[in-house]
C-alpha cells in the first residue's frame, strides 16, 4: 500500500551474495530481523565501498528485549536506521493507499533457488499475485480464518501467495524461527493449525519423530508439499497420524505450485501402480489458462499415451511478468506464446501430468531416454540411503551413462557401490542402472536444493567411462 516493490530475500544468503542482490534491487527500505543483523551490517560495509545508495533500514526485534541497533551501523551506510516499533508508531491516520496504476504493474520480486545456475529476479504482477491468491484458496480448500503454519520461507514465491491468502481470509499466522517434527506438531495441536506446506523434508522430519512425541490429530489438517515425493511409507505414516496430504508442481516463475494431487484420492490395489500414479502431478488449477505437454521444436502437443515425452508449458496470466533486467532470459523463457518450463514429462489419456526430468538432466543412454528422477526415486527407497542425486557420465560407446551420487543416512552400517548397484538391478531397467556409485556430501544451494551442475562438473573432471 506504500506503493512499494517487495523482495523477500533468503535468510541464509551470505554477506557477498546479499550485497549483490541490494545492489541489483536497488532497496530503499531494508527490513531486517534481529537474528540477522550481523549478515547485512556485513554486507552494508561492501556496498558502502561500491559508493550503492545508502537505504533505511528497518530492524525488528522481539518485544521483550531492549534496544538492539548496533553501534557497528556505520551513519554513511544508511539512509536511516529505525526500530520497526518505532517506524510503525510514526505511522498517520489518514495516510492514502497507493494503488497500483495498472494492475500488471510490479508487484514483488522473488530470485529463483539457482539450482540451474544463477539465480534470476522473478517479476510479480498485482494481477497474477491477486489470481494465483484466489487459485490457492480453492487449492487447498480453506475457508474463513483458517490457521496457517509457516513451514514454506516467506522468500519462496512470496511464500506460495499465502501471506495475501491469509489476509484475505482473517486467517491466523503461526511462525516459527526454527522448524523441526516437535515444532510443528506442538504448533498443530496448541494453535489448531489447519494447513502448513512446504518441501518433503518436512515429511520426513514428522515421520521420523519417536512414536512415543507422535500424536493422532484431533481434526484434519491440510499439508501441500512441492518436490521429489518421498517413500511410501513415510506417507502412510503421517496420512495414518490424520493428516491430508497434497502434492504440488510448480517453480518460481509460475508464483509457486499450479499443479496439484491430493495422495488419497486413487484406490488401487496394486501398490506399485498406486504409487506411480501418485507420482503424476495432477490438474492444474482453475485460475491458469493451460497447461500441456509440447514438442519444444514444432510446438505441437504429445499425444496423451503415458509415453511420449515433451516438454512441459504453461500459459496464464498468472505467470510472471519476466526476469527483472534480463529480457534475453525472458524473451527465451516465452518463446513461442508459453512459459517453457525446461521440464520433461508425460501426459496420460485423463489429463494427468507426470514429470520425467530436466531437459538438461536427461540421460540419453543406448539411443534410450532415462530418466534420472526415476532413478533417485528408487534410491531413495534403498534403507540406507538419506538423499541421492544421478547425472550423466560420458561413455563412448552408450554416449552416456547414469551416475548416482549418494549421501548415506548417519546411523546407517556402511554399504558398497556394489550393493546399492545390485539393488537397482532389481528394481529398475538395465538401462536405468546406475555404471557408478559415488558417496558423501551433496551439493545445495542457500535454498537447500541439489546442485547438479555442481556434480556434472565432476563427473566430467572424473572423465569418460571405457
Amino acid at each position: 500500500m506504500a506503493g512499494a516493490i517487495h523482495c523477500a530475500l533468503n535468510t541464509g544468503l551470505n554477506a557477498t551474495t546479499l550485497a549483490s542482490k541490494l545492489d541489483q534491487l536497488e532497496a530503499k527500505v531494508v527490513f531486517v530481523d534481529y537474528q540477522y543483523i550481523e549478515v547485512v551490517e556485513e554486507a552494508m560495509g561492501m556496498l558502502s565501498q561500491i559508493k550503492s545508495k545508502p537505504f533505511l533500514l528497518v530492524v525488528i526485534k522481539e518485544s521483550n528485549m531492549d534496544s538492539i541497533l548496533s553501534v557497528n551501523i556505520k551513519e554513511q551506510d544508511v539512509a536511516n536506521c529505525l526500530e520497526y516499533e518505532r517506524l510503525i508508531a510514526m505511522g498517520k491516520s489518514d495516510f492514502k493507499i497507493l494503488y497500483p496504476k495498472d494492475e500488471r504493474d510490479p508487484i514483488s520480486i522473488n530470485y529463483t533457488s539457482g539450482s540451474t545456475g544463477m539465480p534470476k529476479g522473478v517479476v510479480y504482477s498485482h494481477r497474477a499475485v491477486y489470481l494465483n491468491s484466489l487459485a490457492m484458496i480453492f487449492r487447498s480448500e480453506m475457508r474463513q480464518m483458517p490457521v496457517f503454519l509457516w513451514t514454506v520461507d516467506m522468500f519462496r514465491c512470496n511464500g506460495w501467495c499465502f501471506p495475501w491468502v491469509m489476509a484475505a481470509l482473517g486467517g491466523t499466522n503461526i511462525c516459527l524461527r526454527n522448524v523441526s517434527a516437535k515444532a510443528i506438531l506442538d504448533a498443530v495441536f496448541h494453535h489448531n493449525v489447519t494447513h502448513f506446506c512446504g518441501a518433503p523434508v518436512i515429511l520426513n522430519k514428522i515421520a521420523e519423530t519417536p512414536t512415543t512425541d507422535q500424536r493422532h490429530l484431533r481434526h484434519k489438517v491440510n499439508i501441500t508439499i512441492a518436490g521429489t515425493l518421498p517413500p511410501r511409507e513415510i506417507q502412510e505414516r503421517l496420512e495414518a497420524l490424520g493428516f491430508v496430504i497434497t502434492h504440488g508442481y510448480g517453480m518460481s516463475e509460475a508464483l509457486g505450485p499450479v499443479m496439484v494431487k491430493p495422495w488419497n484420492q486413487d484406490n488401487s490395489t496394486d501398490l506399485d501402480q498406486e504409487e506411480n500414479i501418485k507420482a503424476r502431478q495432477g490438474i492444474h488449477n482453475l485460475l491458469l489458462e493451460c497447461v500441456d505437454v509440447k514438442d519444444p521444436i514444432t510446438m505441437k502437443g504429445v499425444p496423451p499415451d503415458g509415453k511420449t515425452v515433451g516438454e512441459v508449458m504453461f500459459r496464464s496470466n498468472t505467470m510472471m511478468l519476466g526476469y527483472m533486467k534480463n529480457s534475453q532470459a525472458t524473451q527465451e523463457a516465452f518463446k513461442g506464446g508459453w512459459y517453457r518450463t525446461r521440464d520433461v514429462g508425460v501426459r496420460y489419456p485423463n489429463g494427468c501430468i507426470e514429470m520425467k526430468d530436466r531437459w538438461d538432466d536427461i540421460i540419453t543412454c543406448g539411443g534410450e531416454i532415462v530418466s534420472t528422477l526415476e532413478i533417485e526415486a528408487t534410491l531413495a527407497k534403498h534403507p540406507m540411503v538419506l538423499e541421492a542425486a544421478v547425472v550423466g557420465r560420458f561413455h563412448h560407446l552408450l554416449g552416456e551413462t547414469p551416475c548416482a551420487f549418494i549421501k548415506l543416512k548417519q546411523e546407517s552400517n556402511y554399504v558398497t557401490a556394489e550393493e546399492i548397484i545390485k539393488f537397482c538391478q532389481c528394481n529398475l531397467p538395465q538401462s536405468m542402472v546406475p555404471h557408478n556409485v559415488i558417496f558423501g556430501d551433496l551439493p545445495v544451494n542457500s535454498t537447500g536444493k541439489i546442485q547438479k551442475f555442481v556434480l556434472k562438473g565432476k563427473v566430467k573432471d572424473i572423465g569418460s567411462l571405457l
